[in-house]
């Protein structure tokens, strides 16, 4: 294969499936916000499985599941998406090679602890780390990562692990790019079918580990951790809550910056005051999260003062959750006043 390079602008973004998304449907003329692209494609979401362990420690979550938001996309009208996984690497790359050939940029999954241009401290086992691959030279692709200031380079043998990396989310070489898209998008129904889905899951949910009981679930376990763990255990499971909430893409405050500037944003867009209201009630959401996280990170720290306790920390958490809950009671009543509109 020549040397190629496609001429596709990188953006930095707080996210990276979110952040690649936004990037390839820029690319393709529909310009959005990665704000806009996270609310559109319902990436907020709570979840709590203690169930379910990454790294010997419970999945909590603030956002949808990995390729949530690229699938709410792929069903939009007028958007065509083309997403391959591969039992071969060798076809996994060549089908890459291809696609670059025909000018098209390519989004990947891939695992973020074989990437080497990430530094070493910030390198774990997660799988399902996007970014876009623009061009080839040499032996080394072009990589316009969503979370990077600047585009970055990466060897193919790298790439190849990072692709066919092993344990939990698994990329299995997944690869996707878009095939069709329309002149524009019609943005009035994509916001309020963004904004229903969400608030379905996050209110209405019957599982009790999930959405706004989730959270509340998470703050009675949180109090009794060092009963239940021991102490180094609760820091452990502490710092990863915490980890989970503000150093993966969140944006900061487990996503909830991110969702009030999509409701800014929509609220501009629909004219409409009572979004730009409910988006004020996710920015002080968001501010209570990372006073809980603050916290978290003295007590892990051992610098934690007399107030520093878990149960003061649950108690933070709970009003994480009404806080939450009266936001999207708010958006629940938006939407049933504007589609009876």
């Amino acid at each position: 294969m020549q040397n190629l390079t496609i001429d596709f602008p990188h953006t930095q973004s707080a996210h990276c499936e979110s952040g690649a998304a936004a990037s390839i449907l820029n690319w393709h003329g529909i310009r959005l916000s990665e704000a806009m692209t996270f609310g559109i494609g319902e990436g907020l979401f709570f979840g709590y499985f203690p169930f379910i362990r990454i790294n010997g420690l419970p999945l909590v979550t603030y956002r949808a599941a990995a390729g949530h938001i690229l699938k709410r996309f792929a069903k939009i009208s007028g958007i065509r998406m083309v997403e391959k996984r591969f039992r071969s690497q060798e076809q996994a790359m060549a089908e890459l090679d291809a696609a670059l050939a025909d000018s098209i940029p390519v989004g990947l999954q891939t695992g973020v602890f074989w990437l080497p241009y990430f530094p070493r401290a910030l390198r774990f086992h997660f799988n399902a780390h996007n970014l876009v691959v623009y061009g080839k030279e040499g032996d080394e692709y072009l990589i316009s990562d969503p979370v990077f200031p600047q585009p970055v380079r990466c060897p193919a043998p790298n790439l190849v692990r990072a692709r066919f990396a092993a344990g939990a989310l698994a990329p299995k070489g997944k690869m996707y790019y878009l095939s069709e898209t329309p002149e524009q998008l019609e943005l009035t129904p994509l916001i309020r079918q963004g904004i229903r889905s969400v608030c379905r899951m996050m209110l209405g949910s019957p599982f009790p580990l999930i959405g706004v009981r989730g959270i509340r679930f998470l703050a009675k376990r949180l109090e009794r951790w060092p009963e239940r763990l021991g102490k180094e255990s609760a820091e452990l499971h502490l710092g990863h809550t915490v980890r989970m909430q503000e150093e993966i893409g969140t944006g900061g405050g487990g996503f909830r910056f991110m969702y009030a500037a999509f409701l800014q944003e929509s609220g501009k867009e629909l004219h409409d005051q009572a979004l730009l209201d409910v988006a004020t009630l996710f920015t002080e959401a968001g501010d209570r999260w990372r006073q809980f996280a603050v916290m978290a990170a003295r007590i892990c720290k051992g610098r934690g003062g007399l107030d520093d306790t878990y149960s003061v920390m649950a108690e933070r958490i709970m009003g994480c959750a009404d806080l939450e809950e009266q936001a999207f009671w708010r958006l629940k009543d938006w939407l049933r006043e504007n589609l009876a509109s």
